[in-house]
């Protein structure tokens, strides 16, 4: 990388620590985020992650902002210089019995629950989880403004990415590797042709028959 491009993502990632920064009292602040709400099919999946302060990861940023091929980089980069790390998972049917919502600060407690050493601190993106028993800030859009969050994010995304891709050996006439259970017009096309597989979300399909052409 050139200097002056370096110089820039470091800039730029600077300005990520912001919250990290001001709540700098604490020694191990988790980030945690979800990836998966919206899809039709397959799990919810919450990361956690506790970065060293000192930590430099090039790139690191939203997950919906970066390639697949740069989130799988990074994936293995965070694992490696994390101080902690956690995934946490909760099932179609779990979330089909709790709502989405409650399914994803399950997942969230999850993978804080994994952390070793814990956290102390909790920035999470846009909510605030029930019932954790640390002290935590909600960021809107904070998987774009902590560097804590963001990595939480990855970690989220490529677990579950992973995931649906081996889902799509299982039941390949979907196409989870493609739309990672999303709810695009080949994936309906399919649920309409095969009715749905036993990881749906049944709660999320009770519009299905409006999109049969």
């Amino acid at each position: 990388m050139k200097p002056e491009k370096l110089a820039a993502e470091q800039e730029r990632l600077a300005a990520m620590h912001l919250y990290e920064d001001k709540y700098s009292e604490f020694a191990l602040i988790a980030g945690v985020d979800e990836a998966g709400r919206g899809p039709l099919a397959g799990p919810v999946c919450a990361g956690a992650c506790i970065l060293p302060k000192n930590a430099e990861i090039l790139y690191l940023n939203d997950s919906k902002k970066l390639s697949e091929k740069r989130r799988e980089s990074l994936f293995v980069e965070i694992k490696e210089k994390a101080v902690s790390w956690g995934v946490g998972l909760v099932g179609p049917e779990r979330i089909d019995e709790i709502n989405i919502l409650n399914a994803t600060y399950e997942a969230m407690r999850q993978a804080l629950s994994q952390l070793n050493p814990p956290a102390d601190f909790v920035l999470v993106d846009a909510v605030h989880i029930p019932d954790i028993g640390t002290p935590q800030v909600g960021i809107v859009k904070g998987d774009a403004k902590s560097v804590s969050i963001a990595a939480a994010s990855i970690l989220a995304k490529v677990t579950r990415d992973h995931l649906m891709m081996s889902y799509d050996e299982k039941y390949p006439e979907y196409g989870f590797a493609r739309h990672k259970g999303y709810g695009t017009a080949a994936h309906y096309e399919a649920l309409l042709k095969y009715g749905p597989s036993p990881i749906h979300r049944m709660t999320f399909l009770k519009n299905l028959e409006d999109h049969r052409k």
